[in-house]
């Protein structure tokens, strides 16, 4: 067992899933179903102010819904919403505190207007991520995460890999849903 790669078996996990499943199910996708609402006070992106939430975040002219801690339950998010936790959270904030990528928060970073621009953000964040994990060795997947996880700081980045690819199939999983909802005419 040696001789396996455990870089390759993690990195094969997510870019499985993205060529095979998620990337393709986004294909298509509008501005109106990018922000299509599908039940009121769905947590949102929205352009020039508004929202459903005290809290709204955001650099530009879009900002996004946004609670900490989230209220139970769980509101309901749109495909924008979730484009954005993936490439906010999950890709963006790991590449930036893991690789060297540029220092991004959900507080300030620029949300994207459009559906195609938030593809474009979310293809450079998975491109980024990817690049950023298939760097790490086998020794350093086994390594701390380090303070940037904050309580998880001590456990290996390997379990950082797979959390976030978890996130990823899990969000994108959502979104697949959304937008077969869109398609059957539930709007």
């Amino acid at each position: 067992m040696s001789d396996l790669d455990w870089n390759e078996q993690l990195t094969d996990q997510l870019t499985f899933h993205w060529e095979h499943q998620l990337r393709a199910r986004l294909e298509g996708l509008t501005d109106a179903e990018y922000f299509w609402e599908p039940v009121p006070g769905a947590w949102n992106l929205h352009v020039g102010g508004g929202g459903h939430t005290p809290t709204q975040f955001g650099s530009g002219p879009v900002t996004i819904d946004f609670a900490f801690p989230a209220p139970e339950p769980a509101p309901v998010t749109t495909i924008a919403w979730r484009l954005a936790h993936i490439i906010v959270g999950c890709f963006g904030m790991r590449v930036a505190s893991h690789f060297g990528g540029p220092v991004l928060d959900y507080a300030t970073f620029p949300y994207a207007a459009t559906a195609r621009e938030a593809l474009a953000q979310l293809d450079a964040g998975y491109a980024a991520w990817l690049a950023g994990v298939r760097s790490w060795s086998d020794a350093d997947l086994a390594e701390p995460v380090g303070p940037a996880e904050g309580p998880f700081a001590a456990l290996p980045r390997s379990t950082l890999v797979l959390h976030i690819q978890r996130e990823v199939i899990h969000h994108g999983a959502e979104i697949a849903l959304l937008r077969d909802l869109w398609a059957n005419g539930l709007r």
